[in-house]
């Protein structure tokens, strides 16, 4: 009886021990998704990473501290885009609203979206850079041939001012570079792969059509 109880309870501890090992793998399984989201929001919040913050309002300050904002634009070759700024160079009044431009034309035989992504430097700026309004905040899509402007309004903020690590900073570049949506870019390859395989069959056949001739 005694020995029985005891591989009932060892049976009991097993199973419980199997219970939170999957509760721990799970809870891993699960950070792992959400930690792409989360760490986008956190550096949206803080502007870690040399990415910029996203605001709703203007600040009340203007200063005359000027600093030059320059601006990159590239493209993922998987996108079949061309994408440049409308500008070099904006000179920026911290504090003061600014718009830059851009522009992207789709040089793609079909409907293509792509999705801007974007960092600040040097890094430390990036809490300071506020986005007002953005071509980088959703999907973009345009049709074979098409040609868009974009925008992204900005400001410094005042806080800057207050940095005493960036009262050197003269000079602030904010890079885009546009990637092909995922699962559009792997539906183009299953596309390219089953007219491919077409293709290799049909050789196949007239290879089979032809050695069925020679062999009568």
């Amino acid at each position: 009886m005694t020995e029985r109880g005891g591989t009932d309870a060892k049976a009991g501890k097993n199973a419980r021990m199997a219970v939170i090992l999957f509760s721990v793998v799970a809870a891993m399984v699960g950070l792992a998704f959400a930690s792409v989201p989360l760490y986008r929001v956190f550096s949206q919040i803080t502007g870690y990473g040399g990415t910029t913050r996203v605001s709703d309002s203007l600040p009340d300050q203007i200063s005359d501290r000027v600093i030059k904002v320059q601006f990159n634009a590239d493209i993922n070759a998987r996108l079949p885009w061309e994408f440049k700024t409308l500008q070099r160079q904006i000179l920026t009044r911290v504090g003061a609203p600014q718009v830059a431009y851009f522009r992207a034309r789709s040089l793609a035989e079909r409907t293509t979206t792509g999705t801007a992504v974007f960092n600040v430097t040097p890094e430390r700026v990036g809490q300071y850079f506020n986005k007002v309004r953005c071509f980088c905040f959703g999907e973009q899509t345009l049709e074979a041939g098409q040609e868009a402007e974009m925008e992204v309004a900005y400001y410094l903020d005042p806080a800057i001012l207050d940095d005493p690590a960036l009262d050197t900073i003269t000079i602030i570049t904010l890079s885009y570079t546009f990637y092909r949506d995922l699962d559009e870019w792997n539906a183009e390859q299953a596309e390219k792969d089953t007219q491919t395989s077409g293709v290799e069959w049909g050789k196949d056949d007239n290879r089979l059509a032809d050695a069925s001739r020679l062999s009568h």
